[in-house]
């Protein structure tokens, strides 16, 4: 693979094409995580490796401005089999990048070469490379590995690439951009019975059945309707056989919103209607609540130079700087908690172009070429913007 070409469109392309050939699970991007580490080198930065256990900094200083700003990338695949006959496909048996993270390790890399060669800032860019998002502990771990202890930031930054969107369009709002998950486990433990004798026993799946349609009740009549939340259950299983009602029953799930005082009321609404509904049926509950992804909360002063910066690289028509919110989270969040930041969305293509709108997590789902090059160059003049020289 030849790092040294001269072609920057081409050189992003065949650093993605590698990178997505060769997928690696959370925290086990070893060899992602040495690749990346040997570009950044090659291009003169100085790289950290280990960070959160394959996570990577490397740092570009030009000048001497006190500013120093973070631009993260996530690095990890998802355990999917790939479905795709392009030379790049994954190689790696149940593994593909299939949210598109070998984009955005590419697009970020561009971003450094970028600014190695431009020197057009004053200060510090700190490019963070973070394992395991897809897992939600990839930010945490990096953390709790004392990331801005060693490597303070004033502000990050952080971008996703989204089907549907048109391609190389850019789109942030302030506040809430993307949820929380909190994830659920309903136990229900009832009695079972032969089939044909259900007054013999204490039926679950009918409790779980209650349990279910009960809990929608949470969004219709105890948020307000102006305030977004999610309740999903996803998973049913018993331990029963076709000819006798179950003793067993689990339900699983997520819960999607943006404020702790909504994910406070889900529990305790969600574990009062189960633990309630069981009680008058006779059966025995057991609930469980765990949080999962912090939602991301975009910092409103950090909004706009992102979108000044995007309006610099792609025009005014093509950014959205009050975008709806996306349910779904990242945990690029957690980052936000601790410093200010901005998280954006780069559109990978809509249907009219015929290209990039497979959705994400889908076998079929590749990243856009041709939005490599618009994402490096919206980073590099983030920088540019926010560290004048």
């Amino acid at each position: 693979m030849n790092l040294n070409s001269d072609n920057f469109e081409r050189q992003l392309t065949e650093w993605r094409h590698y990178l997505h050939a060769h997928p690696e699970s959370a925290f086990e991007e070893k060899h992602t995580s040495e690749f990346l580490a040997v570009v950044l080198t090659d291009m003169g930065l100085e790289v950290h490796r280990n960070i959160g256990g394959t996570g990577i900094v490397a740092n570009l200083t030009v000048g001497d401005g006190k500013g120093i700003i973070g631009i993260r990338s996530d690095i990890d695949a998802i355990n999917l089999t790939e479905v795709g006959k392009h030379p790049y496909t994954s190689q790696n048996p149940g593994k593909m990048h299939a949210c598109g993270h070998d984009g955005h390790m590419a697009t970020v890399l561009g971003a450094a070469k970028l600014l190695t060669e431009r020197k057009n800032f004053n200060g510090t860019v700190r490019f963070i490379f973070q394992p395991a998002e897809e897992t939600g502990k990839g930010a945490f771990a990096m953390m709790q590995d004392g990331l801005f202890e060693r490597f303070p930031v004033d502000e990050i930054y952080g971008m996703h690439n989204m089907p549907g969107m048109p391609a190389g369009s850019i789109s942030t709002r302030a506040g809430g951009i993307m949820a929380s998950e909190d994830n659920f486990v309903i136990r229900i433990k009832g009695q079972g019975s032969h089939a044909s004798s259900p007054h013999m026993g204490k039926d679950p799946i009918v409790i779980a059945s209650e349990i279910v349609l009960a809990l929608q009740t949470i969004i219709s009549r105890n948020m307000n309707p102006n305030v977004p939340a999610v309740i999903s259950c996803t998973e049913f299983i018993t331990d029963g056989i076709r000819n006798a009602i179950p003793t067993n029953v689990e339900i699983k799930g997520d819960t999607r919103s943006y404020t702790t005082e909504v994910q406070k009321l889900l529990e305790e609404r969600m574990r009062t209607i189960s633990e309630g509904i069981c009680q008058i049926n006779g059966a025995e509950c057991q609930f469980e609540y765990t949080h999962e992804f912090a939602p991301t909360v975009n910092w409103a002063d950090c909004v706009e130079i992102a979108v000044k910066a995007a309006q610099n690289v792609v025009g005014d028509n093509n950014v959205d700087g009050n975008c709806q919110p996306w349910m779904a989270s990242e945990d690029f969040g957690a980052f936000l908690q601790k410093t200010p930041g901005c998280f954006v969305f780069i559109g990978n293509g809509d249907d009219s172009e015929g290209i990039g709108n497979v959705p994400l997590h889908n076998s079929s789902y590749d990243f856009n070429d041709k939005i490599l090059t618009i994402g490096a160059e919206y980073f590099a003049e983030l920088i540019k913007v926010r560290l004048p020289k």
